[in-house]
């Protein structure tokens, strides 16, 4: 009687095996292959923008539209990682082409006869943002960026369970670079820019009271009250983190221990991010740059890697301890915490409404001084500087980390003498400095091509004139404008995109738990990915629709 027990559990013990063996000890892929692939998300919003910005397709969302924005901004980049994984530049040309045809249409108008031409008011006097209107409004290009992140990465965590991803998009055991390994850290990144919003609120809405807006600022330096504000918003992360750790302890379920440890999980790691970036953030009255103290945290960490044993104790140590039993999840942090604050210090300079630039007083009397009015013409000047600056920030931001990540992987001597280090390799498995400095450039350069998308295809969202318009009602009009010329699924998936992530998770495990991924063959692994994501984007459309959106 106790044998065919004690078979099964043979068999059971195996077929853990097999699946850890599965996605152990991969050496990864080229960046260039990846840029490839990955290229095919933009490629497919371009297709988007040219049907939405050319013939008002996705107006109204009919259930027609939702297949083909699935289609388009959930489905491409899956086929990019499976069927076309051996040729990804073709799938980018057929997404482009259409694209281009459509180019050539003009653009359709607004429909409503004509409006009458009102005078436009002048920008308010103290060049202020007026305090109805959003300081921190939504982003077109920023919505975009993350919902495209967020849908490769629920689409990666299940994909690569089945042969019909190939191993070297999946993360690598510890040298090399992979899709995987750069989404996890883009998904940092993505939460660090959206972790400027709060930061930012404070700074960029000039209250119209010096008294109130001081008490304000001594309430938003306050250290403790920042600390325990996230850690509010870590709890749910924490227990989010303990229920996977006890998940899958308790279901005996495959774990791959030189990703993160044998206790810890990513979940961990999002949630000790938050108050250590409380703490940069009152460093920044004395550091007023958190792409510097990025730099110097990935410097110190890399330096800390390459000149002492630390190295040797993470991918060689045994496993008596907590320290060592998850040294990975641990020492790997301090690479994240960088990755965070590079994606908090693109945050303020994206997310902030500009006030409108300060016009010099028409009523100048003759006994103004000459001086008076040049100061008043150059601070005007500067502020349209300021107001059109944002695509020369995006791609200096762009070119400097890419320099920095080429110096840090092909010149010893400069390497050492910027950070105190070289690590030519990229190791997610240490986050190392050349996988903090490859995650950051690459992210950088997304958020630059998403900005030039919206630029073509929807400029007045990128006009001044728009942006920074001081009419507090035109101002909510422009940004209710801006949501038209978003993919609904993108919009759906940036609103709730922990809540989707963890649901990704829950989903992953059930699978797996269902069926052998191992033995599915190609067209049953693709239709059970594409259902996935399906019922994914279809709960994230409907929680936009009825404008239900989950913090945490």
């Amino acid at each position: 009687m106790d044998l065919p027990s004690e078979a099964t559990a043979d068999m059971a013990k195996t077929f853990k095996e097999l699946k850890e063996d599965f996605v152990a000890n991969l050496p990864g892929g080229e960046i260039s292959e990846i840029n490839y692939v990955t290229a095919v998300t933009p490629a497919a919003v371009i297709l988007w923008s040219a049907l939405q910005s050319r013939l008002s397709f996705f107006t109204p969302y009919t259930p027609q539209a939702f297949v083909v924005d699935f289609l388009l901004n959930c489905c491409a980049i899956l086929f990019a990682t499976t069927v076309y994984a051996a040729n990804p530049i073709l799938l980018n040309i057929l997404l482009l082409t259409p694209a281009l045809l459509l180019c050539l249409v003009k653009p359709r108008k607004k429909q409503g006869g004509p409006t009458k031409k009102t005078k436009p008011r002048e920008p308010q006097s103290n060049g202020s943002i007026p305090p109805s209107t959003n300081p921190l409004p939504k982003k077109r290009f920023l919505t975009v960026y993350r919902g495209c992140m967020l849908v490769a990465t629920c689409m990666a965590i299940l994909a690569v369970d089945f042969p019909i991803f190939p191993r070297r998009f999946a993360k690598v055991e510890t040298w090399g670079s992979s899709l995987m390994d750069l989404g996890v850290g883009s998904f940092v990144f993505s939460a660090g820019v959206a972790s400027a919003r709060v930061t930012t609120t404070t700074t960029v809405q000039q209250q119209p009271q010096q008294q109130q807006q001081k008490k304000y600022s001594r309430r938003s330096r306050n250290l403790v009250g920042r600390l325990v504000a996230s850690a509010f918003h870590a709890f749910p992360l924490l227990l989010l983190g303990l229920f996977r750790l006890m998940s899958m302890k308790r279901l005996d379920y495959p774990e791959h221990m030189t990703e993160y440890g044998m206790h810890w999980n990513f979940f961990f790691t999002l949630a000790a991010l938050l108050p250590c970036a409380a703490v940069f953030q009152a460093l920044f009255d004395f550091v007023p740059s958190y792409a510097l103290m990025s730099v110097v945290v990935a410097a110190a960490y890399n330096h800390w890697l390459e000149n002492t044993d630390l190295k040797t104790f993470i991918l060689t140590a045994p496993r008596v301890d907590f320290l060592s039993c998850n040294r990975e999840g641990i020492f790997s942090f301090l690479g994240y915490l960088a990755i965070h604050l590079a994606g908090q210090s693109a945050g303020t300079y994206i997310l902030p409404r500009t006030p409108p630039p300060k016009l010099p007083s028409r009523r100048s009397t003759t006994t103004t001084t000459t001086t008076t009015t040049t100061t008043s013409i150059y601070a005007y000047i500067k502020q349209l500087y300021i107001l059109n600056s944002l695509l020369a920030y995006l791609l200096f931001s762009s070119l400097a980390w890419t320099l920095l990540f080429r110096i840090s992987t092909s010149s010893p001597r400069l390497s050492t003498v910027l950070f105190g280090s070289y690590s030519p390799s990229i190791s997610r498995r240490l986050a190392n400095l050349s996988y903090i400095l490859w995650v950051v450039s690459y992210n950088t350069t997304q958020l630059l091509i998403f900005y030039l998308i919206e630029i073509f295809f929807f400029p007045s969202s990128s006009s001044p004139s728009n942006t920074t318009t001081s009419s507090a009602v035109a101002a909510q009009r422009h940004d209710k404008e801006d949501e038209q010329g978003v993919p609904p699924i993108l919009r759906a998936f940036n609103r709730n995109g922990l809540v989707l992530f963890m649901l990704a998770n829950l989903l992953t495990g059930l699978v797996n738990l269902s069926i052998n991924t191992l033995d599915v063959g190609d067209i049953g692994a693709l239709a059970v990915l594409v259902a996935y994501m399906l019922g994914l984007a279809g709960v994230a459309t409907y929680a936009s629709l009825r404008d239900l959106e989950v913090r945490m």
